[in-house]
Formats: C-alpha cells, structure tokens, sequence
C-alpha cells in the first residue's frame, strides 16, 4: 500500500505520518509539503501513485480540494482523506463533490485517527465524528421545512427491521466508533461486529458512516447533535 500525506506544516505532516504507520504497518508513506509536491507525486506512472492519501485543504501555493480532483482522475480507485482544521460547509462540501472519501479534524486525538483509519478495511469511510454530525444537519434541514404529509401523498416506505445488536451496533457507529472499539463496547468479537455493520448497511440500503448517522437519527438511536 502506498500512502501519500500532503501539508504544508513540519508537525502536521509528522502527526499524520505517524498515525498512518500506526494504522498500515506495511504501507510506503512519502510526504509533500505544498500543492506543487504533491502535484509531482501524481504525476508518477500508474503503478507509483498512492492507494491514500491524506491531503491538507490549506495549501500557500493551492487549494487541497483541485488535488483530491486530480488523485481521482489519475487513480480513481484510490482514497482521497481530507485532514484540515476547516470543519465549515463552504470546506467540507466542495471536497467531498471533488472525491473525497474521508474528512478528519486536526484536533482529533492521534488514537481517534488512527482507529479512523483502520477502519477503512472495514468499509467505513473515517469522518471525523463532528463532521458526520454537520452532514446530517445539512442534509436532515430541508426535511424539517415539509410542510404535513397530505393524505393524498404517497405512503413512506417501511423501516427495515433491525434486532436489538444491530440498533446497537447502529448507534455507535453513528457516534464515531470504528469495530473495534464497538466490538469492546458490546463486549463481543470484532468478527461479529463487522457482521452486524454489514447487515445494517444492506439492510438500511445505506454505503457510508454518514448515511448510517442519518438512519440512526430517523430512527430514534441518536439525537440530532450526535448524542
């Protein structure tokens, strides 16, 4: 696995580097500094270009987002993980229609990213849990605005049954755990656990950890605000 970390600050880069060995023990880690490195980075053959990538949206010399853009033109199965201080829509939205498949906080504790990123073997997108938070206040928002369902609307579709694990393995994905800790939590095996998300996931027709917080706060397990 090849790993590429783009920002412009020495203990950023550092940070990140240590949490993405810590993560993927096996992966080649190289850095770059500004927009311009990193653009070099992409511009290696095929076979050279990151699997990863944690990219900066603050660049002096660009923007992270055109970055993201280009990683996913030149190696579109490759996984483009925002990693900013910028927690506002004006940043979050923009890099996710870019590509983006993760966006994780610099103030998130070394240990919170790390486990971010393992996850991402188990299918769950690393979102920083302020940030699946903000997604589903943008997205929940237009639907507080309905006005009272007619009797002549269309009836909604039925929920998908869910048992009592898989509410509560719902619920703490919504809260930003990854299988691990949830495995911990529940007190059963991470193997079971990951059965449990993929269950929930097929059952929910949902594909990410946002779209899971969403189906969470529909149903009653989690409150608007996360809690």
């Amino acid at each position: 696995m090849r790993s590429l970390i783009v920002d412009d600050h020495h203990s950023a880069r550092a940070w990140l580097e240590r949490a993405a060995a810590s993560a993927f023990p096996e992966a080649q880690i190289s850095t770059a500094a500004d927009a311009a490195g990193a653009r070099e980075a992409l511009s290696q053959p095929l076979g050279q270009l990151p699997d990863l990538a944690l990219i900066d949206l603050g660049l002096p010399d660009g923007d992270g987002t055109s970055l993201i853009a280009l990683l996913k033109q030149r190696a579109p199965n490759a996984m483009a993980i925002v990693s900013t201080m910028f927690d506002d829509d004006g940043h979050l939205f923009p890099a996710l229609r870019a590509g983006a498949q993760g966006y994780v906080l610099k103030d998130e504790p070394q240990a919170s990213l790390i486990q971010l990123l393992q996850g991402i073997a188990n299918g769950q997108p690393p979102l920083s849990a302020s940030i699946a938070r903000r997604m589903l206040l943008h997205f929940s928002a237009p639907l507080q605005t309905l006005p009272p369902q007619t009797p002549a609307a269309a009836p909604a579709a039925p929920q998908e049954h869910l048992t009592e694990r898989e509410n509560d393995a719902l619920r703490l994905i919504a809260k930003g755990y990854n299988v691990p800790k949830i495995a911990e939590l529940l007190g059963i095996s991470k193997h079971t656990v990951a059965g449990y998300v993929r269950d929930v996931y097929r059952k929910l027709s949902v594909s990410s950890r946002a779209e899971a917080t969403m189906a969470a706060a529909q149903r009653g397990l989690i409150g608007l605000d996360g809690r």
